[in-house]
């Protein structure tokens, strides 16, 4: 009988889950207790998939030799707790997908900066050439390019959730950009649980490998005093030789924290073996990630930028450091756990209105209300939007960092940003 892998979830990392397995022979079935989306479902049709949508039958489940679970389902979900019990191995789609690939995999973690990072690095390899796929977070799923593609490079942003379970993969450039609190929820509220799971990227790596990292990130500092990894280290930071071969001011990318992804990229690319020249030029005209502090539009002398990609609290701080004007900020959404202290000092000499946009936005009352800025109550985005509009003076800058998940009143980020800027652009 051929081996019964289960895929738990059909988004993209799912659905490209269950179209290699059952391209390598694999029984497959899917399961989502959410509702399939019609690109998928279609997916799934075409290549003879057998799935589910609404529920999780436990019978049809219960059963597989292996599960490869979506990086959104906790551990903690009774039926992940009931395959555990069983002993039925539990694996990424990452995981998975590397079995099936000798392609050289280039991944990039950390709590900020990993999809700037990982484009920018995807896009020096394109320019030099290289045979690239892009993968993990943003491009298509891993699995469906090693199902139907052939790339001799994989560029891969990994969040925490995706390291979790991942065993016997091995990154041949693990990049560690900085870890601050961050999906506290998922970790039982345990930053050093947290820390752990991003220290996976260094997992079965050799000194044939290396582990390119943020040298003044104390938490960073802190763990590699502790661990004894096998990889070839190479540092990054202003306190050590700057890689860089361009001068800050000619980086495509403004902001002391791109002045860090760059360093990163770079230092990749130069492992990789990409020419001086072709590196210098990239940095040069790499044009920046949507939702990442993202230029809207100026209504009436107010510019409004979107940075609905800041799912943290540090994400924020990035954000607020570069503000050069007085500055309206939208906040507000999912709380992880999140601790606000870390923009206190930004907060007060930057912004003088606070707009919350969240269905609970009582913690942000909590901890913002003793500053005596003005605060805006609302729990949606229209409203949100007017309010920040008419605090506003001409000059001023609307942010949109919000500090948390969107789920409580959007899809995804991505649908919190899109949805913001199409609201801006109606005013």
């Amino acid at each position: 009988m051929n081996k019964r892998i289960v895929v738990l979830g059909a988004g993209e990392s799912g659905s490209g889950a269950a179209i290699l397995a059952k391209e390598k022979g694999f029984d497959v079935f899917v399961s989502d207790c959410g509702t399939i989306s019609e690109p998928y479902r279609a997916l799934l049709d075409q290549n003879g998939v057998q799935w589910e949508d609404g529920k999780h039958s436990e019978e049809l489940i219960l059963n597989a030799d292996e599960v490869v679970k979506s990086p959104g389902i906790p551990l903690t979900a009774p039926l992940i707790q009931k395959l555990q019990a069983q002993g039925t191995p539990i694996i990424s789609e990452i995981e998975f997908a590397a079995r099936y690939t000798n392609a050289k995999m280039i991944c990039i973690t950390g709590s900020n900066g990993k999809t700037t990072t990982t484009s920018l690095i995807y896009y020096i390899l394109r320019n030099a050439g290289l045979n690239v796929g892009l993968a993990g977070n943003i491009g298509n799923s891993l699995a469906l390019q090693v199902a139907r593609e052939d790339h001799d490079y994989y560029v891969i942003e990994l969040s925490s959730f995706q390291l979790d379970n991942m065993y016997d993969f091995k990154a041949d450039i693990a990049i560690l950009l900085n870890i601050t609190p961050d999906h506290l929820d998922r970790y039982d509220f345990k930053f050093q649980n947290y820390v752990d799971a991003k220290f996976r990227i260094t997992r079965n790596q050799t000194s044939d490998d290396a582990f390119i990292y943020w040298a003044e990130d104390p938490v960073i500092d802190r763990e590699l005093g502790k661990l004894h990894l096998g990889a070839t280290l190479y540092p990054y930071g202003f306190s050590c030789p700057n890689p860089l071969p361009v001068g800050e001011d000619e980086l495509a990318l403004k902001g002391r924290h791109n002045v860090l992804n760059s360093m990163a990229a770079t230092i990749a690319a130069n492992v990789v073996g990409i020419k001086k020249e072709i590196i210098r030029e990239s940095l040069k005209t790499f044009q920046g990630v949507e939702h990442r502090l993202q230029y809207v539009a100026t209504v009436r002398g107010v510019r409004f930028i979107n940075d609905s990609k800041a799912t943290n609290v540090n994400s924020c701080w990035y954000a607020l450091e570069s503000m050069t004007t007085p500055t309206v900020l939208i906040l507000g959404g999912k709380d992880k756990g999140n601790d606000y202290s870390e923009i206190d000092e930004l907060v007060r000499t930057k912004c003088h209105t606070l707009v919350f946009m969240g269905l609970h936005n009582e913690k942000l009352h909590e901890h913002f209300d003793r500053f005596g800025l003005n605060i805006i109550d609302t729990n949606n985005l229209r409203d949100a939007i007017n309010g920040a509009y008419n605090a506003a003076k001409e000059g001023d800058t609307v942010l949109l960092s919000p500090c948390c998940a969107s789920f409580d009143l959007f899809k995804s980020y991505e649908d919190r940003g899109e949805q913001f800027m199409a609201a801006v652009r109606a005013l």
